[in-house]
């Protein structure tokens, strides 16, 4: 009788710690991608600001050619 109980207690502990760590790797895969999505602006802003700098660039060496 009492075997039945701390099995059963034990049990429930490990099924809520299990599902403790399933509620976890949720939300870190959506943190992830949230993360992945900040990155993929990032890097966008970026490569305008690589373009605008390169035009600049172009502006800047016509003018000292002239």
């Amino acid at each position: 009788m009492v075997e039945d109980i701390v099995i059963r207690i034990t049990l429930s502990v490990i099924i809520a710690t299990l599902f403790a760590i399933i509620y976890c790797l949720r939300y870190i895969v959506l943190i992830d991608r949230k993360i992945e999505k900040i990155e993929v602006h990032l890097d966008k802003l970026v490569h305008q600001l690589i373009h605008e700098e390169i035009k600049i660039e172009k502006l800047i060496s016509k003018r000292k050619k002239k």
